[in-house]
């Protein structure tokens, strides 16, 4: 038994855990503050406020506002969390700062109201708030040292896959596609769920339904991707369309060759699902298990998850020698 596995795992998941943290906390200050003072505030909340000296001209229940502004810290915590990369923890931690210190806010302004249409939101919050993003911000930046840092792309003289054999006037090419169903779900319940939310949802609902639109779009777009290998190169693109794309010409190509990648190396090496960019290395990461890397004549790897990858490898570098390049 490998015994640097578990730790190795833990580093890996040590981002995540970091960009997860103060919407959890956000959360946790926000629902006791609620708690506590909920029987101070009125049935029917002021949650938006105009330009005019900050009159309230959108208003919630008190128990939707529970669930609407739990739901979105939530979401902005998971949305975070999955797109999270080493260098970015600072805007993780200053949204959760601006969005919790609003809610936050919120609720001490809408304490004892009697009218809710005379509660009044100063600039002075909008203010306060963005100085305590600006704070944790540089507290997320400094716990950026706590994550592991990527480790540089592999030598380009690391041996690679085998040759595919072809002769000198034979063309091949190589293609598949390849899924990943939870982000499938994922993509098609957060569009499903965005007209409803917009037309139905009371503010600041609505704001969720945005998050649909976010969520949904590039989730479906990356949820089946075809990878294809032929005599321009490598080319990934969306199953769906044909753009956007990626595409990695054969004088680019230094190598290639297959690996297969566990949920540890993935979290570890490109930080997650989706399309990643790392230091050192790029990929299209929709699943765990088979993937093909490509090494780039700059030093740099691009990666796709996709069945067999041994075969696109071999191939490719069948191609790339012919071109000159290996």
């Amino acid at each position: 038994m490998n015994r640097a596995a578990p730790r190795l795992r833990a580093l890996a998941a040590l981002p995540f855990a970091l960009a997860a943290l103060p919407f959890a906390l956000a959360l946790v200050v926000h629902l006791v503050l609620l708690a506590l003072r909920y029987d101070r505030l009125p049935d029917t909340l002021a949650t938006h406020f105009g330009p005019d000296g900050g009159h309230a001209d959108g208003f919630t229940g008190r128990t939707a506002f529970t669930a609407v502004s739990a739901g979105l810290l939530l979401t902005l915590g998971a949305g975070w969390t999955l797109l999270v990369r080493r260098g970015s923890l600072w805007g993780a931690w200053a949204t959760a700062g601006f969005t919790g210190t609003l809610f936050v806010l919120l609720v001490r302004d809408n304490l004892d109201a009697t009218d809710p249409a005379r509660v009044e939101s100063p600039l002075a919050n909008l203010l306060f708030a963005g100085a305590v993003a600006a704070l944790l911000a540089l507290a997320g930046q400094g716990l950026t040292r706590l994550a592991p840092r990527d480790e540089p792309a592999a030598d380009p003289g690391t041996p690679d896959a085998p040759r595919l054999p072809l002769g000198a006037s034979e063309v091949a090419g190589w293609t598949r596609a390849t899924a990943s169903r939870p982000l499938t779900v994922l993509a098609v319940l957060a569009l499903a769920a965005t007209p409803a939310v917009l037309l139905l949802a009371p503010w600041p609902a609505a704001l969720l339904g945005l998050l649909g639109l976010v969520v949904g779009l590039p989730g479906l777009a990356l949820a089946r991707v075809r990878v294809t290998v032929d005599r321009r190169g490598v080319t990934v693109r969306s199953a769906l369309a044909s753009r956007p794309r990626a595409r990695i010409p054969l004088d680019e190509v230094a190598g290639a060759s297959a690996r297969d990648l566990d949920t540890a190396a993935v979290l570890a090496e490109f930080g997650g699902w989706g399309y990643r960019v790392r230091a050192h290395r790029t990929g299209v990461i929709v699943r765990s298990g088979e993937a093909l890397v490509v090494r780039r004549s700059g030093g740099r790897e691009f990666a796709v998850t996709v069945p067999d990858a041994r075969t696109a490898a071999a191939l490719l570098n069948t191609l790339a020698e012919r071109h000159g390049k290996v």
